[in-house]
């Protein structure tokens, strides 16, 4: 059984330390995620060193703006070569549609849409602090089926409730899990989080793994744990 893809989260503040960071890891490793960091310092060009090899590019830009805006930014980004890329599934209805429409002309080539639900950041306080009442696991759900039912082709979620999403919303969608961390691991700023092993054993499609392996002292032999937990919780 084939595990999920390995994304790199590439949170550095300027495109030339990104050829720095691919030297150190495995020449297998071909998905690599752009934020926002990157991209305000830089634009498309900071894209330029993953199209010169090829690479899968999420471009994790989480936009919300009203419908129209957000259409046209899909239309924008759909020039760049990117693969994945994400929206916030709170903008609503209107800009979930509006954003998969775009997306749907731009042609077989086009990104596959993301909708971020809950960011893993955050928790039940975090959301009862802007006014969202329900359990974090409902929200997530709610927000998954507004997404989908608008046309969007997946979501990023929490690896804590990836599980409950594959079982709701069938093979189909896809699933992106930040928050991953091997056993042991430093937490960051992440809240919600798991292993790389039970993020691909619950139906995870793509795990986004940035500081586990950029800060590690050997970001090959992290990669390589990596792989060893999803392939032990697969067997």
């Amino acid at each position: 059984m084939n595990g999920p893809d390995i994304i790199v989260a590439l949170d550095v503040p300027s495109s030339a330390e990104i050829k720095p960071v691919l030297a150190r890891l495995p020449a297998e490793l071909n998905w690599y995620k752009v934020g926002l960091e990157l991209f305000c310092a830089e634009g498309p060009t900071a894209l330029a060193p993953l199209r010169e090899r090829s690479c899968n590019i999420f471009l994790d830009l989480k936009l919300h703006d009203i419908p129209r805006t957000v259409e046209r930014a899909v239309k924008s980004a759909s020039k760049l070569g990117v693969k994945l890329l994400t929206l916030h599934a709170c903008g609503g209805r209107a800009m979930l549609e509006a954003a998969a429409k775009a997306a749907k002309e731009a042609g077989p080539d086009r990104p596959r849409l993301l909708a971020v639900t809950v960011l893993t950041s955050m928790d039940a306080r975090d959301l009862s602090d802007i006014g969202v009442t329900r359990a974090v696991s409902d929200q997530v759900k709610a927000l998954a089926d507004l997404a989908i039912s608008a046309g969007i082709d997946g979501l990023v979620c929490s690896p804590q409730e990836v599980g409950e999403l594959r079982k709701r919303l069938g093979p189909a969608a896809l699933l992106v899990t930040p928050g991953i961390r091997l056993p042991g691991g430093e937490l960051g700023d992440q809240k919600r989080v798991a292993t790389p092993g039970s993020a691909a054993r619950d139906g995870a499609t793509h795990l986004v793994i940035g500081r586990p392996i950029l800060e590690a002292s050997d970001p090959a032999a992290a990669v390589r744990a990596i792989k060893a937990d999803i392939a032990a919780a697969l067997k």
